[in-house]
């Protein structure tokens, strides 16, 4: 008799579907509280860039001027104040400034006589000391604002780690890293220096 009762408590257990929906939502929320934190997640970081490109292009359009010099620090200030207020407290934000003689030189090597055809600046050959640093450099660029005439590639760079959690099941690094540039030519309220001196690479 014991054994027919327990065949009757599993029939109607069976039957029984009280407390289903609950067992379903624990296997939806998982997924469904991941695109919810995906999409707060990726909204953040597109408002982040929007104003991080924002701020650069007013900025960049300030550095334009003559007196560009004695203002770059509070051009500076208000991009990393504008980047600051949206990102967490902990957020680190880098300003990078390379100033080149033409546009054309943006991202290019220093210049050097390839003798051995190694594509390499080695064996005592000789190269433009383009950014005056006294070595050979895979970016010709010099740091700072530079002078007249000057083209300048403006570079934003902001870290932090991400808002929300669960970042690792969507296969996300932990932190987010943002980039913004802006490209800038300084008014031409002087000669611009195009002395160039040459070095030899080790």
């Amino acid at each position: 008799m014991m054994g027919a009762g327990i065949i009757r408590n599993l029939r109607q257990l069976r039957r029984d579907k009280n407390g289903a929906t609950l067992v379903e939502f624990g296997f939806v929320a998982p997924v469904l509280i991941l695109m919810i934190m995906g999409l707060f997640d990726m909204a953040h970081t597109q408002y982040t860039s929007a104003l991080m490109n924002g701020a650069m292009q007013k900025a960049g359009r300030d550095l334009t001027l003559e007196s560009a010099g004695s203002r770059e620090s509070a051009i500076d200030a208000r991009v990393v104040n504008g980047v600051s207020a949206v990102v967490p407290a902990n957020a680190t934000v880098t300003l990078e400034k390379l100033s080149h003689f033409d546009f054309e030189d943006i991202g290019e090597a220093e210049e050097f006589t390839d003798d051995n055809g190694d594509s390499i600046c080695n064996n005592n050959e000789v190269f433009v000391d383009a950014n005056a640093n006294g070595q050979w450099d895979n970016d010709r660029g010099e740091i700072g604002i530079g002078g007249a005439r000057d083209a300048v590639l403006y570079t934003a760079v902001v870290t932090y780690p991400r808002l929300f959690p669960m970042y690792g099941l969507a296969g996300l690094p932990q932190d987010v890293e943002l980039r913004a540039t802006t490209v800038l030519r300084n008014q031409p309220y002087d000669q611009q220096d195009e002395t160039f001196v040459t070095g030899n690479c080790s």
